[in-house]
């Protein structure tokens, strides 16, 4: 398992020179995947130490899987590659966001977004 610092508390964290991810009681951190071009949200998942250090060091976007209990590569399976281009980290540093270069449908149902519903009132509607 990969060691990143704890967090600190309070503002302390909030203004942190280092990256001390504040990880949930099950190890995780939600992590957005966004088009660096366009700013489109592409995709929200997990990641846990080795994952973010993975993606850190590869710049390849590397996930974990809470449905199947291990990491997965982004595009190892499908060829839809998330070339990270930067990592930021919110202010208390409990969300990551990448900002990448999609090669192919970022959604596992092989759109673009995985955010191609539209919530309303009386149900969903689907974005074309």
């Amino acid at each position: 398992m990969t060691e990143f610092p704890p967090p600190l508390k309070g503002s302390a964290q909030d203004e942190a020179p280092e990256l001390r991810p504040n990880f949930d009681a099950n190890g995780l951190i939600a992590a957005i995947a966004q088009d660096a071009e366009t700013g489109e949200v592409l995709m929200l998942a997990w990641m846990n130490a080795e994952a973010l250090r993975l993606t850190l060091e590869t710049r390849r976007a590397t996930y974990w899987s809470r449905s199947r209990g291990a990491l997965w590569v982004k595009g190892e399976t499908s060829g839809h590659i998330q070339e990270v281009l930067e990592v930021r980290v919110d202010c208390d540093q409990d969300a990551v966001l990448l900002k990448v270069r999609q090669s192919g449908g970022a959604c596992h149902t092989g759109r673009g977004s995985c955010f191609y519903r539209i919530a309303e009132r009386g149900g969903l509607t689907f974005e074309d």
